[in-house]
């Protein structure tokens, strides 16, 4: 499934929340490091499938997205 440039910023949103709750997480480190495993996971999938279907480059559309979301772009 090709994923939209808005979906990889949701998604590395996901996973940049899911670190910051691992970071913070007193209860379950283990539990909260799968989800921000996971989150990351999702997201690097999402760009390659991106990349792919774009005739892009990967480290270009991973930069792009992370830029936006840095920049509370998307």
């Amino acid at each position: 499934m090709a994923h939209t440039f808005e979906d990889l910023v949701e998604l590395e949103r996901a996973a940049e929340a899911a670190h910051a709750q691992y970071l913070a997480d007193d209860t379950d480190p283990a539990e909260a490091r799968q989800a921000w495993i996971d989150a990351a996971a999702a997201f690097q999938r999402a760009v390659t499938e991106h990349a792919e279907a774009e005739g892009s480059s990967r480290y270009e559309v991973e930069m792009a997205v992370k830029k936006a979301v840095r920049h509370g772009e998307g």
